[in-house]
């Protein structure tokens, strides 16, 4: 299956070692499990198995369509409008 999302989703640059999701970092969280990272404005945000799932929320609430994998030797995508994995 094509997806326009996956195509067209920025490549902003990997963050190093990213520190933590930034939503749960905001209200003194630390639970979070994995990372992903919004190719639409490069923020770094905690996965579904996270208690908080806040890189759903934002896509959800932003519209932002595809997230990637900021964990170090991850390379896939994941766009929430047509629930494909590229």
């Amino acid at each position: 299956m094509s997806c326009e999302h996956l195509w067209a989703a920025a490549d902003p640059p990997r963050p190093g070692y990213p520190t933590g999701c930034a939503e749960c970092i905001d209200v003194g969280r630390a639970d979070w499990v994995h990372l992903r990272q919004c190719l639409s404005c490069g923020r770094i945000l905690c996965c579904d198995s996270s208690p908080a799932r806040h890189a759903t929320a934002h896509a959800v609430a932003s519209g932002h369509p595809v997230i990637r994998s900021a964990e170090p030797g991850e390379q896939w995508r994941w766009c929430f409008v047509d629930e494909v994995l590229g």
